[in-house]
């Protein structure tokens, strides 16, 4: 797992439980910039689920600090009935202010050599539709359309697959 690395003046690392509330809010910020009319509101209690997934021995939260400021996250595992040799990741963001810096490359740099280290071979996830900035990044990052997860015709969300062996 890594416990920290450094790439010019950021730091990447775990993230701790007395991040959840930054966590959080980056999120919620990311998330903004996506839904046209706002971020449905569906009673879930982020702060909750992020202090779970940071907490979750099974998962993985990285977070990249620069200046002192969390500036951008990852959370991924293998859910329960994939393969072992598979992670899903769950959620990526940067903070919108500092989108085009170069922080969600080495994020996902970090996330690659992490799963290499876990053994796993295939990444997957999804993405909203409405978020064309993220589909051509992961696109950029070589995530391609998941043949073995086509979206319903009134589905949210595109499934993307990415083939940590070959990265």
């Amino acid at each position: 797992m890594i416990e920290e690395s450094r790439t010019e003046n950021r730091v990447i690392r775990t993230a701790v439980p007395a991040e959840a509330e930054a966590v959080a809010a980056l999120h919620l910020r990311a998330r903004a910039t996506y839904y046209p009319d706002g971020i449905p509101q569906d009673g879930t209690d982020w702060l909750a689920v992020w202090r779970a997934a940071i907490e979750r021995p099974d998962g993985h939260v990285l977070c990249v600090i620069d200046d002192g400021r969390l500036v951008g996250l990852a959370s991924f595992r293998t859910p329960e009935g994939a393969p072992e040799d598979s992670v899903k990741l769950f959620q990526f963001h940067v903070d919108p202010d500092r989108w085009r810096s170069g922080i969600g490359t080495v994020l996902h740099e970090a996330c690659v050599e992490e799963w290499r280290a876990d053994g796993h071979r295939a990444a997957v996830l999804d993405v909203h539709v409405d978020n064309r900035r993220a589909q051509a990044f992961y696109a950029r990052q070589g995530w391609i359309p998941d043949p073995e997860n086509p979206p319903a015709e009134d589905d949210h969300h595109l499934f993307l697959r990415f083939s940590v062996a070959s990265a």
